[in-house]
């Protein structure tokens, strides 16, 4: 591994740290615990791929195997720290909000993956192993959808109540730069290319990974904002979507008159 990917490793891996210990020190856990599962999920995996390609299996005889589980269990965590931030972004009426609404979240967001599958195939290189290929085809599609919530959240923030000292979209703003780039750098990988310009191109993955672990750590260490209530027009439009009765609406008031006091 050239030197520079090697710096990068231990710089992200050092960044991931910081950033676990913050999210710890600031409670952020409580809000959104899936995605500091990730997180720290992300370095027991980068720790051990490391260890395995440098002592282990040193030829790689093993590698794109375990490779392919590692990758597999990545997009599990992406897909719930996707649905998690958007149930997070819920957090003013959340109590008034059937359970079936976090099941519904994850069938839309599924939907809207399924939309981005053909678009992925088209910026995914062909590769002679099927499974390989898939893999890197639901990749692509993943960050699609990362880039579409980003989009999402920060065009609607007024009506959803959210700015950028809100941890939902602090943490979505993240995703959503590295996924751009990953998706840039796929773009580039079809084109035909060197050897030396492939391997350039695909540095730019890790360093943005790096900038944005940079951005949380920044954002995570600034006090958080309180949160906005919704405005009357658009609860009453989430919750009349969501299905909840006008008994639900009532309990949720009275929680909030509770909570005053």
């Amino acid at each position: 591994m050239p030197s520079l990917d090697i710096s990068l490793w231990f710089a992200g891996l050092g960044v991931e740290a910081v950033a676990v210990a913050l999210l710890l020190r600031r409670h952020i856990y409580r809000i959104v615990p899936i995605f500091c599962l990730y997180v720290l999920w992300t370095i027991a995996s980068d720790v051990a791929m490391m260890v395995l390609s440098h002592y282990y299996d040193p030829h790689g005889a093993k590698y794109t195997q375990i490779y392919m589980v590692e990758l597999s269990l990545d997009f599990l965590f992406q897909f719930c720290v996707l649905v998690e931030l958007a149930w997070a972004v819920l957090r003013p009426i959340r109590a008034a909000l059937p359970r079936r609404t976090i099941i519904i979240i994850a069938v839309v967001l599924l939907l809207v993956g399924a939309a981005t599958w053909p678009i992925a195939g088209r910026v995914t290189l062909h590769y002679p192993d099927p499974q390989y290929y898939t893999l890197m085809r639901l990749q692509k599609a993943f960050s699609m959808l990362r880039v579409l919530i980003v989009f999402v959240l920060a065009g609607f923030s007024q009506l959803l109540a959210i700015g950028w000292r809100d941890r939902e979209l602090q943490i979505a703003t993240g995703l959503g730069f590295y996924s751009l780039c990953t998706l840039g750098a796929s773009i580039l990988h079809s084109q035909h290319q060197t050897v030396a310009m492939y391997h350039i191109v695909d540095q730019i993955v890790p360093v943005s990974y790096f900038c944005s672990l940079l951005y949380w750590v920044f954002s995570f260490a600034q006090q958080e904002a309180a949160r906005q209530e919704f405005s009357p027009r658009m609860e009453g439009f989430l919750l009349a979507v969501s299905g909840v009765a006008r008994s639900d609406r009532e309990k949720l008031d009275e929680l909030r008159r509770k909570s005053k006091k």
